[in-house]
């Protein structure tokens, strides 16, 4: 399955369209490969260590956090892109950066932020992740950001498809995307490239599996649940049958190991269809198909999508899961309301970028501050505004 050179639909790193700040370029590495130590380097990066993945309990050791999530899809999608000769570099490079914009306390954290910021415009972890790495990384003398390449930007907000349609405006979308858009141009009405195509799958294969696997581990449901969905549960079932006796754990990992291969088998074979028909010359034909390249088989999709209903009946509305995504969201709602009735409870730091704005930018502020908090520091901090202990300061 390794391919031996890029193939010429790849993104060629020799023809970036480059960086909003021009840089001298660099003599080993080149501007992909820049772009991933950047992330890798980043603080937002480091604190998915401790963001939820799934709102479970992570009193265990083994139970998915965004950081394992993310090494997960870059290995996945890294795999994916050395078979079809794309540009492994920038893959990995979106793979690791596509999580960086999520609130503490998972898809919970991020439901209640955005409820707190409907009246100034809402909160969308995207766009989130966006503005993380065009102005909240302050790391550099030269600017704020990581100053990504145009192919990094354009693939980390459009890894999911076209933002706008051809004739529609900007103005529905999340502002920091529009305020982005109005200096740098990331082409919104069109399919990204390749390798941003092969992360957006990387990440559906990774946390439909890997869910399922914490699932089961965390006792949420149990392996004869699975025959709910019939497709999932054959897998499960040959490896029962190929393999009897074996002890719940060694079956868990070999049938979501078999049913991982076989989502990315049937993702190369029918990219490769569709490469066949096509015959994209470069990168920018990919952009121009009006139609995903990358992409699952229809009965693959069934699959999916099957797959996904299970998880949510059986574990994302689990009331385990319900009772500790009711706290968290509890907790980010009270957050903000505090912050935002008092903006001088915030750091230093960050209390200075309130200081005489106005409401919708004190809550941007507020927001940026909260959706960067660690499911962790996020307790603390609760705990910090509700007592009164000067122990707790």
């Amino acid at each position: 399955m390794t391919s031996a050179r890029p193939a010429p639909y790849a993104t060629d790193p020799r023809n970036s369209r480059g960086r909003l700040h021009a840089e001298p370029s660099a003599a080993e590495r080149d501007p992909f490969q820049r772009d991933r130590d950047r992330i890798v380097h980043s603080s937002a990066f480091r604190r998915l260590k401790h963001k939820t993945q799934v709102f479970v309990d992570t009193g265990g050791d083994h139970f998915r956090t965004r950081l394992t999530h993310s090494l997960e899809v870059s290995q996945i999608a890294r795999s994916i892109a050395r078979a079809l000769g794309l540009n492994e570099d920038l893959t990995e490079a979106l793979a690791l950066a596509h999580d960086l914009g999520h609130t503490p306390f998972g898809h919970a954290g991020e439901t209640a932020l955005d409820a707190a910021m409907q009246p100034f415009g809402g909160f969308d972890h995207n766009a989130q992740t966006l503005r993380i790495v065009t102005k909240l990384e302050r790391r550099y003398a030269a600017f704020d950001g990581l100053n990504l390449t145009w192919e990094t930007l354009e693939g980390t907000v459009k890894h999911n498809g076209p933002l706008v349609g051809e004739a529609d405006e900007c103005r529905a979308l999340p502002a920091a995307i529009v305020e982005y858009q109005a200096q740098h141009d990331l082409e919104l009405a069109t399919h990204p490239g390749p390798e941003a195509q092969v992360a957006a799958l990387s990440d559906d294969i990774a946390y439909n599996n890997h869910d399922l696997d914490d699932g089961l581990r965390a006792g949420l449901f149990d392996i004869a649940e699975l025959e709910d969905a019939p497709l999932t549960f054959a897998t499960f079932r040959a490896v029962r049958d190929a393999h009897p006796g074996l002890d719940a754990s060694r079956w868990i990992h070999e049938s979501v190991r078999r049913l991982i291969d076989a989502m990315v088998t049937d993702l190369l074979a029918e990219t490769r269809r569709r490469l066949a028909e096509a015959r994209p010359g470069a990168a920018a034909d990919v952009r121009a198909l009006g139609r995903p390249l990358v992409a699952f088989s229809e009965p693959m999709r069934a699959q999916d999508r099957e797959l996904k209903a299970f998880l949510h009946r059986r574990m994302y509305r689990h009331y385990k899961v319900n009772r500790m995504a009711s706290n968290a969201r509890r907790v980010v709602s009270a957050l903000f309301a505090r912050l935002f009735e008092e903006p001088c409870l915030l750091p230093p730091e960050w209390q200075s970028q309130c200081d005489g704005a106005d409401p919708a930018k004190r809550a941007r502020v507020i927001s940026d501050y909260i959706a960067g908090m660690t499911d962790r520091f996020a307790e603390i901090e609760h705990r910090r505004l509700t007592e009164v202990r000067s122990s707790t300061l």
